[in-house]
């Protein structure tokens, strides 16, 4: 028996007559009324604790019965595309061009590439997006017999790739005749050869009706880089490509079509008449998501776009916003659209709701949507407010399904724009609201016009094309480097893992079934709690993952 310098038996917890036997300790929990903690209609009560954003509230702990590596993070984005990490860029033009979008579906999530440029190049990045990752390649690009090598570099550094198939007649279809890849030009000095001198004409083919599967084993078998699939005739109907195989290896969480195994890519435009020749080209390219990019949705401009993309486009689905209320939320899905953004003034470069008074705290905002729109089968996006992953996990626990972020990506290496020293010393990269005024007087979606700013991104979103003076509703300015996407959003993935692992929450729909019946809780914090849950230190490092 161990040595003790007291025992509790002898009255410290009342005469022990009255205690319990600690065996019976699960049965007597159930003798409370309710559990510990607030349900989330009690903590969202506006009319009691007035309006709350993520900082003023935590999720309790769980019970942990499994691993965090077993925690499902697949979620629903639209009402027919599901992704499987619930993380979207924003279309921002300091967030999202054909990079961020390309690697943010790399990884599971969506890249939303913005409009604060022409329609064709929109249309081009929507393309790169779309190109970058295969199944059968339907639309390769085929060059004619007669195309010179200096042509062929300029469509690898417009495209991003190399190995083309050459045709007789330069087009899908025709009668394949060879392939031109990197090694085949790279030491070629003659830019004025034709390729048919330099290409490929040994060729391992497969004939059309193969499947992916056995398209794939056959590719992974040969030294080649691409597998052409031809008809009886030899004629040229699709492609496969070994570095695609390569990425299905790497990237197991791709966000991709099922048929295709394309990159899942989407886009935003405005709301305005020429937005409908905008979205063709788009579509042409090869869109799956259109997000109308409003800083207030619930309007008849937006209203009628909805209807007009599901009318003119019923394979595309629409997401509309920005929302803040049931009511707007509602004008919205009465028009059809397959999925919501919230969020108004909560964002880190915007002043909405300082300059217009207008908006609401995010985390009001995202349950009070998303418990609406939920009743209609309508996934809701979390736009803004977002600042570490706690914060991603407080607004899928408010019901959305998918987590847009800004700033949080804005100072990645795959973000638009170059990285520079600020005067402090730091590594940083520029950003800026959309409705800042550098990003209203941005001229490159008019191409340099001098009615630009009808055709500006930033004055669309917050309906200010013909305004003789701009006022701004967001900032100018810096964020820090955060290194490369494809290791930020792992971590942010794994902290999300871990997050659901402490609420003994498996999966997001386990978390969100969790707090509509009452079993996961939550707590007010005080702004001495919030002071507690800090760092309390005189000086320390915060690395965020290694």
């Amino acid at each position: 028996m161990p040595h003790t310098n007291g025992d509790v038996r002898s009255g410290f917890f009342g005469p022990a007559k009255d205690r319990l036997d600690h065996a019976t300790a699960l049965e007597v929990l159930k003798q409370y009324e309710e559990r510990d903690g607030l349900d989330i209609q009690s903590l969202l009560d506006s009319k009691k604790h007035g309006g709350l954003t993520y900082n003023d509230f935590l999720v309790l702990p769980g019970y942990i019965g499994f691993a965090a590596h077993e925690v499902v993070l697949d979620s629903p984005v639209t009402k027919r595309i599901t992704l499987k990490t619930p993380f979207v860029s924003s279309p921002m033009d300091t967030v999202t061009e054909h990079e961020m979008a390309i690697h943010m579906a790399l990884q599971g999530g969506l890249g939303v590439i913005h409009h604060n440029c022409s329609a064709d190049e929109q249309a081009e990045m929507v393309q790169k997006v779309k190109r970058f990752e295969n199944g059968f390649i339907l639309d390769p690009v085929v060059l004619h017999r007669n195309t010179t090598v200096g042509e062929v570099k300029a469509l690898k550094e417009e495209w991003g790739f190399g190995g083309f198939p050459v045709t007789e007649t330069g087009k899908l279809g025709s009668k394949l005749i060879g392939i031109v890849t990197n090694r085949d030009i790279q030491f070629e000095d003659n830019l004025d050869q034709a390729v048919s001198a330099v290409m490929v004409t040994d060729l391992i083919t497969a004939a059309a009706g193969t499947t992916l599967l056995e398209a794939n084993a056959i590719l992974a078998k040969s030294k080649k880089g691409k597998l052409p699939i031809v008809d009886s005739k030899g004629n040229l109907v699709s492609m496969i490509s070994r570095s695609d195989l390569t990425k299905n290896l790497h990237f197991p969480l791709a966000s991709k079509l099922p048929d295709s195994k394309q990159l899942i890519c989407a886009a935003a435009i405005g709301t305005r008449p020429e937005d409908k020749i905008r979205l063709q080209k788009l579509v042409d390219a090869g869109l799956d998501i259109v997000i109308l990019d409003s800083s207030q949705g619930n309007s008849m401009y937006q209203i009628e776009m909805i209807k007009y993309v599901k009318e003119k486009y019923p394979g595309l689905d629409v997401i509309g916003g920005n929302v803040v209320t049931r009511e707007q939320a509602a004008s919205l899905i009465a028009a059809g659209v397959d999925g919501i953004r919230i969020g108004m003034g909560s964002g880190s470069a915007c002043i909405t709701q300082e300059v217009m008074a207008v908006g609401r705290p995010q985390a009001a905002a995202v349950y009070n949507v998303s418990s609406f729109a939920a009743r209609f089968g309508v996934p809701c996006m979390a736009d803004g407010g977002i600042q570490n992953v706690g914060h991603i996990v407080k607004g899928l626990a408010l019901g959305a399904t998918t987590i847009m972020m800004g700033g949080l990506l804005a100072g990645t290496t795959e973000s638009p724009g170059t990285s520079f020293v600020s005067r402090e010393g730091k590594l940083v990269k520029a950003y800026r609201g959309m409705g800042s005024i550098d990003a209203m007087q941005d001229t490159k979606a008019g191409s340099g016009s001098k009615d630009s700013q009808k055709s500006n991104a930033g004055t669309a979103r917050y309906f200010s094309e013909g305004d003789s003076v701009l006022v701004a509703q967001g900032v100018s300015g810096a964020v820090a480097h955060r290194g490369s996407v494809t290791k930020f959003v792992p971590y942010l993935a794994a902290g999300l893992k871990h997050s659901l692992q402490d609420c003994g929450q498996k999966s997001l729909a386990a978390l969100h079934e969790a707090v509509q019946n009452g079993t996961t809780r939550f707590e007010l914090r005080t702004a001495s709690a919030q002071l507690e849950g800090g760092v309390n230190m005189e000086s320390y490092e915060k690395k965020l993952y290694a």
